[in-house]
């Protein structure tokens, strides 16, 4: 930066910055498999940025520079931690719910958090990149060969563009590379079928999927789900497999008509529901988030998420009435 230049104030910098921050922050989500790690990484990268933004010399646009502080920041937090897992990364399903784990989970990223502010339009984020079992299988790599395969293979980075943000020489980023692709290809789900959450039938399965859980309607969810369908509970480890299996389950859930409504939402690129349950005083309090993985021919995966911070980031309300 020139140094005879008036310095950047904070409001010029955030008006240069801020049209870059849903990116980013599913940039952070997919390095971390966490929702709130990669807000609070967003963060903590408009901070250095902020901090180091005199020293900004232009080689490179105001985007890349800030990819390259956000991806820093994700490794250097990857660094104190295990990764994160779904419950079909423990093993081999369940036959029926099971004690809680210690484990942590991968979250999901509700569509809310990439809309600008004060703005319905939704930013434009690549669903595929961002959908749930997708990044649950990018924590299977390490963190650098995560940094190096969504900077190159998402992001449509040069190599020497990554091997710079990352402080590496070119042949160890295409080392890295070819490993990631590899191990990618073993562990990464088969989305070929995958239905957007925008499509006619992918809304229809989930108004369905939505009916059917306020009556309590297991001959409904017989017809919804695939007869491979898999669900999984984050939190407790359930992972069920098969719809002769998930449909008792979910039976046992609803319980009775009228104990549940919903809400239509989306998370991770993929059409989700917030879940409310009848409360004492006749009030519904949400609890949780589903996410349906939707096919043309029913629906794949239903991975639970009971976390009623979740109803708040999806931007649904924390009750409904009685």
């Amino acid at each position: 930066m020139d140094s005879t230049a008036a310095p950047v104030t904070a409001g010029e910098f955030g008006d240069r910055a801020e049209p870059f921050r849903a990116e980013l922050l599913a940039h952070c989500y997919r390095m971390t498999g966490s929702a709130q790690d990669a807000e609070d990484l967003v963060q903590e990268t408009y901070l250095r940025a902020w901090r180091s933004f005199d020293r900004f010399e232009h080689r490179s646009s105001l985007r890349t520079w800030l990819y390259r502080i956000a991806t820093n920041a994700c490794l250097s937090a990857l660094r104190q931690g295990g990764r994160r897992v779904l419950p079909s990364g423990l093993g081999p399903p369940a036959a029926d719910p099971i004690g809680p784990h210690a484990e942590r989970w991968v979250e999901p990223l509700p569509h809310a958090m990439l809309a600008s502010e004060g703005d319905p339009a939704v930013v434009a984020v690549d669903r595929e990149h961002l959908r749930l079992a997708l990044v649950a299988a990018l924590q299977y790599l390490s963190p650098r060969q995560r940094a190096v395969l969504i900077l190159r293979d998402v992001l449509g980075w040069p190599a020497a563009e990554v091997a710079a943000a990352l402080e590496m020489k070119v042949g160890a980023v295409k080392s890295l590379l070819q490993r990631a692709r590899r191990r990618m290809e073993e562990v990464r789900p088969d989305a070929a079928e995958v239905l957007e959450p925008d499509h006619p039938q992918a809304r229809l399965l989930l108004r369905q999927y939505m009916e059917a859980f306020e009556r309590a309607d297991t001959a409904a969810f017989e017809r919804l789900l695939r007869r491979d369908a898999v669900l999984e509970v984050a939190g407790t480890g359930t992972r069920l497999e098969g719809r002769g299996v998930c449909v008792p389950y979910l039976g046992r859930v609803t319980e009775a008509p009228g104990l549940w409504r919903t809400l239509p939402t989306e998370a991770s690129g993929e059409p989700a529901l917030g879940c409310y349950r009848r409360a004492g005083d006749g009030s519904y309090q949400g609890l949780g988030l589903g996410l349906l993985t939707v096919t043309a021919t029913g629906i794949a995966r239903v991975a639970v998420f009971k976390d009623a911070a979740l109803i708040a980031r999806c931007g649904l309300p924390p009750s409904l009435p009685a």
